[in-house]
């Protein structure tokens, strides 16, 4: 009888990985890298992606969705990025105990639209006419207020 070599664990930075228990992991159909790699291995392979790819993937079956939904850190560097822009409400979120995926949720499109008008997209427009559609999202008196001193420094 042939032993199989122990996988060397390390633990990761963002901690342990979740994995699909024994009973779901057998309907998973053999296409199912999730099923099939060690939880390590998939969160590396999910940790690749872009927002909108994770998204997807997280729609794409159950086992994906567990595996990503559960991994918190695979949502950390993406909502890192959009801190850039939105440091104050990223600090204020995690200082609220919202987990990295949910403050990702609540600021990624802030974010966006926060970014276009502080790089002056919308400088040169004089009626709400001539703003695009997806130019405005609710935001609060501070980051206007950024926004409008980006204005006067143009």
């Amino acid at each position: 009888m042939q032993k199989t070599p122990k996988r060397n664990k390390q633990p990761l930075p963002c901690g342990e990985p979740a994995s699909l228990p024994p009973d779901k992991r057998k309907r998973e159909s053999p296409e199912d890298f999730v099923a099939l790699l060690p939880p390590e291995v998939s969160l590396q392979i999910f940790g690749e992606l872009d927002i909108r790819s994770l998204c997807n993937a997280a729609m794409t079956c159950r086992s994906w969705n567990h595996a990503i939904d559960n991994n918190d850190c695979l949502w950390k560097n993406h909502c890192l990025t959009v801190r850039a822009v939105c440091q104050r409400e990223i600090d204020c979120d995690r200082g609220n105990g919202y987990s990295w995926k949910i403050t990702l949720l609540r600021n990624y499109w802030k974010s966006k639209v926060k970014q276009e008008w502080l790089s002056g997209k919308y400088s040169n427009i004089h009626s709400q006419n001539n703003l695009p559609e997806k130019s405005m999202y609710p935001m609060d008196v501070d980051t206007w207020g950024e926004i409008l001193e980006a204005e006067l420094e143009r």
